[in-house]
């Protein structure tokens, strides 16, 4: 094999070896087979605090209804309370933004959210719901999964 062909046989070797580690990457930073919920935004309204998220499932079937238990934590870093809300439908591969007005909570008292529990989760296979669960905040309260 001449000197060129060498040098290109090692060049093609390199670039596989580095597209395949890019794709791995990539893949590993796009949950495949997640259920993302984002707390988006907190505004303050007349009956406490309206939030609003952004949810989108990556999951291997439609959610017919889901429905998530939240505990507001407030800032002595204790749980203030725990409610359930009604996620409704989540087609899968569609972002769906869901609002709740939260009567009674003011914005500026919550200071970290988590979702406990998913008690309703009608599509998926048993504990898809929380096993694939990925959270993230676009305000500066954490939510966590």
């Amino acid at each position: 094999m001449s000197k060129i062909a060498a040098l290109l046989t090692s060049g093609l070797i390199v670039v596989a070896s580095a597209s395949q580690v890019l794709a791995q990457d990539a893949a590993a930073a796009s949950p495949a087979k997640a259920l993302e919920v984002e707390l988006n935004g907190l505004a303050p309204s007349q009956k406490g605090c309206t939030m609003t998220f952004v949810a989108l499932n990556n999951l291997a079937a439609p959610i017919n209804k889901i429905s998530f238990e939240l505990a507001f934590f407030n800032d002595r870093n204790a749980v203030d309370r725990v409610t359930v809300l009604d996620f409704r439908d989540l087609p899968q591969g569609k972002k769906r933004v869901r609002q709740f007005d939260m009567p009674n909570v003011t914005c500026e008292s919550v200071t970290r959210l988590l979702i406990n529990d998913a008690p309703v989760c009608d599509g998926p296979a048993t504990g898809e719901c929380m096993k694939g669960l990925v959270t993230r905040s676009q305000v500066s309260i954490p939510f966590e999964g």
